[in-house]
């Protein structure tokens, strides 16, 4: 059974003022971290890399695996469905990734497609520990949330790919708005997998991501090169 990652870079990082994507974090750009630690996974057969010609030009990888490249959409989860429409035809499964998570680790990605391949649906999530409040169109507390049983959810989110045409069917034909693919599968009735995170996983949106992004990359860098 084979599995397709697919990582959505198709953003234009407006909030940073910079392309995010592009930024070099211990001596890589953010999405080609992204991308290697993907293709360093015995499971993903395939890449598809949902980004413009321009990004996909300065990505670096080996012929071992194919890499394709598709421009995305105006919002994400349209750019996720362009992904996994140029995925290759034999794709079983498919693992969608934040191309601006740069911290993922090829371990959290092959845990993620086992608990998929045994449930259908899986994805790297972690516990919310921060309390939690609602808050007026003002700017005012109202009440607090309770936490327990609520997650954060991140990626990668990996699917049998059947599953994952069938509900993005149902959400472009009811042109529903979904921020992750979690929520897609949902509007079909199927639930997810949650794989606990124990380490960083952040998403970069803002400048102050970067070098936090840079000290953990740095961290692990040496903890594999010490003897």
């Amino acid at each position: 059974m084979s599995c397709v990652a697919i990582i959505v870079a198709a953003g234009h990082g407006r909030r940073m003022g910079f392309d995010k994507l592009m930024a070099e974090v211990a001596g890589k750009s953010v999405l080609q971290w992204s991308l290697d630690a993907f293709l360093a996974c015995e499971s993903v057969s395939s890449a598809v890399i949902v980004t413009d010609e321009e990004r996909f030009s300065t990505l670096q990888f080996s012929d071992d695996k194919p890499v394709f490249r598709i421009d995305g959409g105006p919002e994400r989860y349209l750019s996720v469905v362009e992904g996994f429409k140029a995925a290759p035809p034999k794709s079983t499964y498919a693992a969608i990734h934040d191309g601006a998570r740069p911290l993922v680790r090829p371990e959290q990605i092959e845990q993620c497609i086992r608990e998929a391949r045994d449930s259908g649906a899986a994805a790297l999530a972690r516990q919310a520990t921060e309390t939690l409040k609602k808050v007026s169109h003002d700017g005012f507390t109202r009440s607090s949330v309770p936490r327990e049983n609520l997650w954060i959810m991140e990626t990668p989110q990996v699917f049998r790919m059947k599953m994952l045409t069938r509900a993005y069917d149902l959400v472009l034909s009811r042109r529903m708005q979904v921020t992750d693919d979690v929520s897609a599968v949902e509007a079909i009735g199927v639930p997810t997998k949650v794989v606990e995170n124990i380490h960083p996983n952040h998403k970069i949106t803002v400048p102050a991501d970067l070098p936090i992004v840079e000290t953990l990359l740095n961290a692990r860098l040496s903890e594999s090169a010490a003897p």
